[in-house]
């Protein structure tokens, strides 16, 4: 018999670092493909991955010709990145302003419950920043399976008007916003996890929320 059991981010996390690169996320896929060409060119430019977790982003950036720097509040998560990085709070970086030419902070804010002080520190260290993460509109938890149980981890929805108004605070401005769906690229990973029969439903609702800002 399975049990829920509630999680604040860091110390969920902890418990999910072991499985969850192997554990196929159709989530972090659509929001992949999404900002793969949104992003742009990367091409030495110095990034910095704010919330990386295991360093997914890192990787890929780093491939694509970035000097990639990664900060993660959860010591099981970050130790199996590689690369740059360092444990750190995204409301308090112990970074240098103006160190980097692009943040990227994805699946991460909504750990935060008031998100202003994030942007703050995103756009005092860099001149661009991008926030992705589950839309708002979708109404989905986040939860995983570890020994059985369901760790549900607790979050905070922000609407993107209040992310908005967040950036704007911080002096960024809005380059682009892309509101995602899931599509036939993440078909698959819906039917290896059993899900199939769900697949036209969830993909009508919006799942991923990404934003470009510019100082």
């Amino acid at each position: 018999m399975s049990v829920l059991v509630e999680k604040d981010a860091v110390e969920g996390h902890r418990l999910w670092a072991a499985s969850y690169d192997s554990s196929p996320n159709p989530l972090l896929a659509l929001e992949s493909r999404v900002l793969a060409d949104a992003i742009g060119t990367v091409q030495n430019l110095r990034v910095l991955d704010a919330g990386c977790g295991t360093g997914r982003w890192m990787r890929e950036l780093s491939r694509r010709g970035a000097h990639v720097f990664g900060i993660d509040a959860c010591h099981e998560m970050i130790r199996q990145a590689s690369g740059p990085r360092a444990i750190a709070d995204l409301g308090r970086m112990p970074i240098i302003e103006g160190s980097f030419d692009l943040a990227i902070c994805s699946f991460a804010i909504g750990y935060v419950a008031s998100p202003r002080t994030v942007f703050d520190e995103l756009a005092r260290v860099a001149r661009r920043v991008i926030i992705s993460d589950m839309h708002p509109d979708a109404g989905w938890t986040r939860s995983f399976r570890v020994a059985g149980d369901v760790v549900h981890l607790h979050h905070y929805t922000h609407s993107a008007e209040e992310l908005d108004d967040c950036a704007q605070h911080a002096g960024l401005i809005r380059q682009r916003r892309v509101e995602a769906s899931f599509g036939e690229p993440e078909r698959a990973i819906f039917e290896r996890a059993g899900k199939g029969d769900a697949f036209a439903e969830i993909s009508r609702i919006p799942a991923v929320l990404a934003t470009i800002w510019r100082r």
